[in-house]
């Protein structure tokens, strides 16, 4: 893997903010701890169980959006219909993890 010097900033700043999505959805789920801990409602605690789950989707989605922005242009090796297939596959990967 490359060091951070050689990240370009788009991709470092992309970086960032995937933490910070992933810092907050950390914090949901402590908080979630906290519910089961202090014995809260049952629905109350899979409200927050639904919208954690949602945050990891959505942090996944945006992983997978920043991975095909990034081998798209790596062409060197792979023809673009290639690099389009492999994009296609991680993407339907992911979805069927996902439901």
């Amino acid at each position: 893997m490359s060091s951070t010097v050689d990240r370009p900033a788009a991709t470092e700043a992309e970086r960032r903010r995937i933490i910070n999505r992933l810092k907050r959805l950390e914090g949901q789920i402590r908080g979630l701890q906290a519910m089961v801990e202090s014995d809260k409602d049952c629905e109350d605690v899979l409200t927050q169980i639904m919208a954690a789950k949602s945050a990891l989707n959505q942090v996944g989605l945006h992983i997978i959006g920043h991975s095909m922005k990034r081998c798209l242009v790596d062409t060197e090796d792979r023809t673009r219909d290639e690099l389009i297939d492999e994009a296609i596959a991680v993407f339907i990967k992911y979805s069927a993890c996902v439901k």
